[in-house]
């Protein structure tokens, strides 16, 4: 991670904290070649190959008013209770009708999921999901409460991930992405394939619109939920709650093997202008060149606003794995 990575988060000052399968997506058993016992065992152990992480974010208003959009950049994500397993965390929350909410989960998310029991000690795949899922659901109960009491009604899509020793967790609501570049070969020098790594959830596709249906909401022939937005999943939205939009997020995991060389998160405003082939191609091209991580993450950012027209808030996290 860069110094000024270090120091800064979404809000500029220091650190705080489906629809169906496309070609590229990403899911758990796409990388999951099988392993010796030995091999296992040193994974649940936080050993195996060790990796250094490089991250930094980048963001534009675009021509809108306002930015709504937040993020975390937490190279050490321990939050005071250390334990054998490196714990890093990174995410962006696009917020939309405010940035109420987009803030509040930035604040509170992996607060959340550290006391939800996400592993620290011994790495255990099915407890740190559902330290994830939990803590994603506390953190939508909690902003719902402040929602009300504070009587705004902002809602923020969101993705994230988790690295926990050698095991990398992704999870998504709503609309933001990201996208793992991977190349052929651990030396890095190979060209690199970018998989998808989270599905979208927006009211249009068909199991988000049979859920929201069956919750009693309307899916308007413009693709919008109520006729108002099209994300399915998201915090806050207080006022779409009883009618299908909810805050439970796709999770999926893999451990890094030497092979893959970093992931792009980014919000809908970054997607819109860039395919997730050209983000990975553009990115890499720049880290080939020597360029620093948080001058590749600006160079991506300044390319969708000003080359590519992106009108929307647009905002990119970039996380390089460098094996030691």
């Amino acid at each position: 991670m860069s110094e000024a990575a270090k120091s800064r988060d979404g809000t500029g000052v220091a650190e705080v904290a489906g629809n169906p399968k496309r070609e590229g997506d990403f899911g758990d058993a796409e990388l999951a070649a099988k392993k010796p016992r030995a091999a296992e065992d040193a994974e649940e152990r936080g050993e195996g190959r060790v990796f250094e992480i490089e991250a930094d974010a980048a963001e534009d208003k675009g021509s809108r008013h306002t930015m709504e959009d937040a993020w975390v950049l937490l190279e050490d994500a321990s939050l005071g209770s250390p334990g054998k397993l490196r714990c890093a965390h990174f995410a962006i929350y696009d917020g939309h009708g405010g940035r109420l909410a987009a803030e509040y989960a930035q604040k509170n998310l992996h607060a959340n999921v550290l006391s939800a029991g996400l592993p620290r000690e011994l790495m255990d795949v099915k407890a740190a999901k559902k330290a994830i899922l939990d803590g994603f659901r506390k953190t939508d109960e909690s902003l719902l409460e402040e929602s009300a009491s504070g009587g705004w009604l902002d809602g923020a899509t969101a993705v994230c991930v988790w690295v926990l020793g050698q095991r990398v967790f992704i999870a998504n609501i709503g609309d933001a992405k990201a996208v793992l570049a991977r190349s052929s070969t651990e030396d890095g020098d190979s060209s690199v394939k970018a998989i998808v790594l989270t599905r979208e959830h927006k009211a249009i596709y068909p199991l988000e619109r049979a859920r929201i249906q069956k919750a009693g909401g309307v899916v308007s022939s413009n693709g919008r939920l109520q006729g108002r937005i099209e994300v399915s999943r998201a915090f806050g939205d207080r006022q779409f709650k009883k009618v299908g939009v909810v805050a439970t997020p796709d999770i999926h995991s893999f451990e890094l093997t030497g092979r893959e060389q970093f992931i792009i998160l980014g919000c809908d405003g970054l997607w819109g202008v860039f395919g997730t082939s050209d983000a990975v191609e553009f990115v890499h091209k720049l880290l080939k060149e020597g360029l620093l991580v948080t001058a590749v993450a600006r160079r991506l950012v300044r390319e969708a606003v000003r080359e590519r027209r992106c009108k929307d808030n647009c905002t990119a996290l970039i996380i390089v794995f460098r094996p030691k």
